[in-house]
């Protein structure tokens, strides 16, 4: 994965921020918290921004972009788990996928069993030992030539679930080697976009979503973006 340091400039990708939280729209390549690496992680580099601490609420893969919430006290921290905990959040993610489906729209279920060598979830249709169920919905809302844009609703939170999930039908995410894409984007992301993420506010209770724009400078991304825009007018 490519480095990443504070040359980014992060107030340029500030999503949403008050007393109580920070949302960033988190670049593609940079680790939202710490890993082996030892490459700066998008937490420290909010902390820096807020010159204090803050605590990350949610994770999504490094090779993947899109919001990133932090809570900055720990009343916060604990009203968003509460939230995570009772399936009170919903988060919204497009992935780029060159094999379409089955069914254009529908939910899948499985269990997932993650290794901890390799770093990769396997998604079964019967449950195992230290299995755990995991459960979105999709759709597929546009397509070019050779790939089709999917809408993924997360009903659960598990290690690399979107990709293991779409891997076991079939529809492996554009670059994803790890699994089963045949090539890697050059700059070694995936096609999976954290795009949307709904929540009450801490303390005024207020419904808020946030909404992350489509990554710039792939033209995929790009193609998808206009895409959209014109279903939307």
């Amino acid at each position: 994965m490519r480095p990443m340091s504070e040359a980014i400039n992060i107030g340029d990708r500030v999503l949403y921020k008050n007393n109580q939280l920070i949302a960033v729209d988190k670049p593609s390549g940079m680790p939202a918290q710490s890993d082996k690496t030892g490459d700066l992680p998008l937490v420290n580099i909010v902390s820096s921004y807020c010159k204090h601490e803050v605590f990350l609420i949610h994770r999504i893969d490094r090779p993947a972009s899109g919001v990133v919430l932090f809570a900055k006290n720990k009343k916060a921290v604990a009203h968003l788990n509460d939230q995570f905990q009772k399936g009170e959040i919903s988060k919204t993610y497009l992935a780029i996928v060159k094999n379409p489906p089955a069914e254009p729209s529908g939910t899948l279920t499985h269990f997932l069993s993650k290794n901890g060598k390799t770093n990769k979830s396997v998604a079964s249709d019967k449950e195992t030992k230290n299995s755990k169920k995991a459960i979105c919905e999709y759709k597929t809302i546009a397509q070019s030539e050779q790939y089709h844009l999917l809408q993924i609703n997360l009903k659960t939170g598990r290690h690399h679930q979107i990709r293991a999930q779409l891997a076991a039908i079939g529809c492996p995410i554009k670059g994803d080697n790890k699994y089963g894409f045949k090539r890697g984007n050059k700059d070694r992301s995936i096609n999976l976009h954290a795009w949307k993420l709904g929540f009450k506010h801490p303390v005024s209770k207020e419904e808020i979503e946030l909404v992350a724009d489509l990554p710039k400078g792939d033209s995929l991304w790009e193609f998808f973006d206009e895409k959209l825009e014109s279903t939307n007018s």
